[in-house]
């Protein structure tokens, strides 16, 4: 496994961060794919061994109870100084709103119940899952600076935002000596590369770490047509993000087969090591041995110029899709897939 200095911070993080949305209570919440607790555990037991060291969880999924099992496992397998564990928190509830719960209350309260639910007293990197359209950012940087003053907090992130929602917020933090974002997590992967377009550049002129989730499409890069899984078959938002495209994606994902065949690798390898060449630490899901075994192989290969090319340049412009085609400032709160399924704090 290979490490990284995670932006301007000093957490060194493993090149995989193993995202933990695969992991809960399958009776609650919006996921009917996630593995129960004597699973995940012996996923992130692996994941550990193969030098993994980088956790990404949040309150919301599973109703908090991946929180929870990430929390007891890491726990019982590691020290909690050699992990980093990063977990996320929602835009304020609409009853928030309508109770004029500051922000600055709400992520306080919001982190309260991960550290809770993680049994720990602080967390590596505290992510703002999506931009809150209803609440002032700076309330929300406010809570933050709050929690990393009082030690509950190394450093924080973001999630699913423009870059110029980012470049705003870190000028507001600098201008009041507030901390700064240090990472930004969001969609990004071989079929949608619309990262590219400003928040890439961004990032790397500032140092601002990318840590983009469904690094494999939720599975349609490491599989080949035909190949399904429990996550394919079940998880409807992942095709309300990918069905639309899947046409011209193929044509991408059959490169990805022909360069897997030609070096002898996984799928997972050969896409991971592109997007390895793009970013410092994408988000892994893994649900068995194999997963992780293939995530952590990606970070030793090395593609040339050539098959990078090769894989590039097919890509067509994609319109928004997911969280950051839903959460608009005129979006009805209440129909969010996120905050339906919000754990009450």
């Amino acid at each position: 496994m290979q490490y990284v200095k995670l932006g301007n911070s000093d957490l060194n993080v493993s090149r995989i961060c193993l995202g933990c949305m695969g992991f809960g209570n399958a009776a609650t919440g919006q996921h009917s794919w996630t593995l129960d607790e004597e699973h995940s555990r012996e996923i992130i037991k692996h994941a550990l061994e193969c030098g993994i060291n980088f956790f990404d969880t949040a309150i919301v999924y599973q109703q908090g109870s991946s929180e929870k099992f990430v929390g007891r496992a890491l726990k019982d397998f590691a020290k909690r100084d050699e992990v980093f564990i990063a977990t996320k928190f929602l835009p304020r509830s609409p009853e928030e709103v309508a109770n004029n719960i500051s922000g600055q209350k709400h992520v306080t309260e919001s982190l309260n119940q991960s550290l809770k639910n993680l049994g720990a007293d602080y967390v590596d990197l505290y992510i703002y899952h999506m931009w809150d359209y209803q609440t002032p950012i700076f309330e929300i940087l406010e809570g933050l600076n709050d929690a990393v003053k009082a030690g509950k907090v190394r450093y924080i992130g973001i999630a699913n935002c423009y870059a110029y929602q980012l470049a705003k917020a870190n000028a507001l933090a600098e201008k009041n000596n507030f901390a700064k974002f240090i990472s930004v997590q969001n969609h990004y992967n071989l079929l949608f590369r619309e990262e590219e377009r400003e928040m890439a550049a961004f990032c790397a002129e500032e140092n601002i770490a990318m840590t983009p989730y469904s690094a494999l499409a939720s599975g349609r890069l490491s599989k080949k047509p035909g190949e399904t899984s429990k996550r394919l078959q079940e998880d409807s938002y992942a095709k309300f993000k990918y069905d639309a495209t899947a046409e011209q994606d193929s044509k991408i994902i059959a490169r990805v087969i022909e360069l897997s065949e030609k070096y002898g690798v996984s799928m997972t390898e050969i896409s991971l090591a592109w997007l390895l060449t793009k970013v410092e630490s994408p988000v892994v899901g893994a649900t068995k041995f194999h997963h992780i075994d293939g995530a952590a192989n990606a970070t030793n290969l090395k593609l040339s110029a050539e098959d990078i090319n090769y894989l590039e340049e097919l890509y067509t412009p994609h319109k928004l899709v997911g969280v950051m085609a839903q959460n608009k400032p005129a979006a009805n709160k209440n129909s969010q897939v996120w905050i339906q399924n919000a754990p009450k704090i």
